[in-house]
């Protein structure tokens, strides 16, 4: 509902808002260990970032787990039904 709230009022998506949201604010009252919040932090920054909107975007190094290029419906969800378990 936060994520829905955030993206529906704002004009551009709030990245850095989100991040310390989820990261500090969702997990980090979960979380008691300040290294595992520094983690959370650190893997959010891969993934809730302006280039991962863009095709292409890798989110490992193999390159299998990336954006799709083609943001046709019927596309992603062959790309997504083909990635490893």
């Amino acid at each position: 509902m936060q994520l829905k709230m955030y993206l529906d009022e704002q004009p551009v998506i709030p990245f850095k808002t989100l991040n310390y949201l989820i990261a500090e604010i969702n997990y980090g009252g979960r979380v008691t260990d300040d290294k595992d919040v520094r983690l959370i932090t650190a893997l959010l920054l891969s993934y809730l970032n302006s280039d991962a909107m863009k095709g292409g975007y890798n989110f490992s190094s193999s390159g299998i787990y990336h954006t799709p290029i083609n943001l046709d419906l019927a596309q992603v969800k062959e790309y997504v039904t083909s990635l490893p378990l």
